[in-house]
């Protein structure tokens, strides 16, 4: 017998895929690529924004807790918009706030004014991955889902590279208030095709008429997507694998290199891209390999876990005042699996639920992920503050939130396979009867 689950169906009325499936696809996820780079961006001028408001690691820390805290609280919303209004609708509302957020954030004169533009960033920047998914899903055939995810993650990478690269380099080339004012034009540039251009689903592959929703339907679409054991086991998986690698490429990456390691900057924004392109190498493996053989979703998530905590451990404990160069090439290299670990999430929700539930259920993953790396974040720049900047102590944390997920894995994990061989079952019979 093998080991390898039965592959995804390929149902009747599953769309097409085509040239023209990438081309809508891609707007899509240009859109999420410019997202990307806005939120990433405070992560390469984490020590320009404590100099330019005056603030200290609890108050630095809270640009991005409050940034995620609105990402993480708009996931179900935007699930259920998605599902109800569509991906078009929802991209745009998100493209604009985003790019308004970053246009704020360029020319707040103050730190209060700041954290209200990296609010409204959040909020933006929720509206986009989740659409994305759901443009994936109208477009392309449902067997190529999983890759066609890890290839969208693998993008937004890119959109991470170009904040360590580029921006890091205009922000001591050309100044804060110029930098920040000119990315923010990439959010125009991606608004106008995707009014143009951008289409919910292919021609007679649009979802069935959806009834207006009363709050007692929203109430039973999220109750249903939450009772699926493969919902809950998708959020615990994404929520221990993302936030070790957000939290260090979102903020505090770059000062524990500097300020605990002894880089200089340059290197130090050397080894943060690193952590990127071993982010879109590992989302290429992981998305063939998850795409072939579904049993492998689970000991890829647990492995990766196991060797994030394995190099984390080993670098922040070194015994010396600084680990080698080796180990944190190793450590980057290793966080580069966490993005792609987390997208195994979305595909045991995937087959759990039905097409008009996928919106909400991806918006329950995908706050696992986030709520992890809010709580992270703040608990690191807490205990710096308390700690005297001792990095060792505030970087445990890390192992505090793995260890939690890691056993809601093992606790979901039997009875999620059991009801998705049910489901696998139940889509056999109905694409039997389906007329033709």
């Amino acid at each position: 017998m093998s080991s390898a689950a039965a592959p995804t169906l390929s149902l009747p009325g599953d769309p097409p895929g085509g040239r023209r499936a990438v081309w809508v696809w891609g707007i899509g996820v240009a859109v999420y690529f410019v997202a990307i780079i806005f939120r990433t961006s405070l992560g390469v001028a984490g020590l320009d924004a404590a100099d330019r408001f005056h603030v200290n690691a609890s108050a630095l820390a809270t640009f991005s807790i409050l940034q995620l805290l609105v990402y993480a609280g708009m996931q179900i919303p935007v699930g259920l918009m998605v599902d109800h209004l569509g991906t078009k609708k929802v991209l745009t509302m998100g493209a604009v706030l985003f790019t308004l957020g970053q246009l704020g954030f360029a020319l707040s004169p103050s730190y209060g004014m700041a954290l209200a533009s990296r609010a409204l960033l959040g909020c933006g920047d929720a509206m986009t991955f989740i659409s994305v998914l759901r443009l994936g899903a109208r477009w392309f055939p449902a067997r190529r889902g999983p890759l066609i995810g890890q290839i969208a993650a693998l993008f937004g990478m890119a959109g991470n590279l170009v904040s360590t690269l580029l921006i890091a380099r205009a922000l001591h080339g050309l100044g804060w208030t110029t930098t920040f004012v000119g990315s923010s034009m990439a959010g125009v540039v991606v608004l106008v095709p995707l009014l143009l251009f951008l289409k919910d689903h292919p021609e007679g592959h649009g979802p069935p008429p959806v009834e207006r929703a009363g709050t007692a339907h929203v109430r039973g679409q999220i109750a249903d997507a939450w009772r699926e054991p493969g919902t809950r086991l998708g959020m615990w998986v994404h929520f221990t694998t993302q936030f070790p690698a957000m939290v260090f490429l979102l903020l505090w990456g770059l000062p524990f290199l500097v300020e605990a390691q002894g880089l200089s900057r340059s290197v130090a924004g050397e080894l943060l891209t690193l952590v990127v392109l071993s982010n879109m190498a590992f989302g290429l493996v992981y998305g063939q390999i998850v795409a072939r053989h579904h049993a492998a979703r689970a000991p890829l998530a647990l492995g990766t876990v196991a060797a994030t905590a394995l190099l984390w451990a080993s670098a922040v404990f070194f015994p010396a005042d600084h680990a080698p160069m080796w180990l944190l090439i190793v450590l980057c290299a290793v966080l580069g699996a966490c993005g792609p670990a987390s997208m195994i999430g979305f595909d045991f929700a995937r087959p759990a639920n039905p097409p008009e539930r996928q919106g909400t259920a991806s918006g329950i993953v995908n706050m696992g992920g986030f709520i992890a790396s809010m709580t992270t974040l703040f608990a690191v720049g807490v205990l710096l503050d308390a700690t005297g900047d001792n990095y060792r102590i505030a970087f445990s944390s890390v192992f505090v939130l793995e260890a939690i997920g890691v056993v809601q894995i093992l606790r979901l994990r039997s009875r999620a396979a059991h009801r998705e061989r049910e489901h696998h079952v139940i889509s056999r019979v109905e694409a039997v009867h389906v007329p033709v």
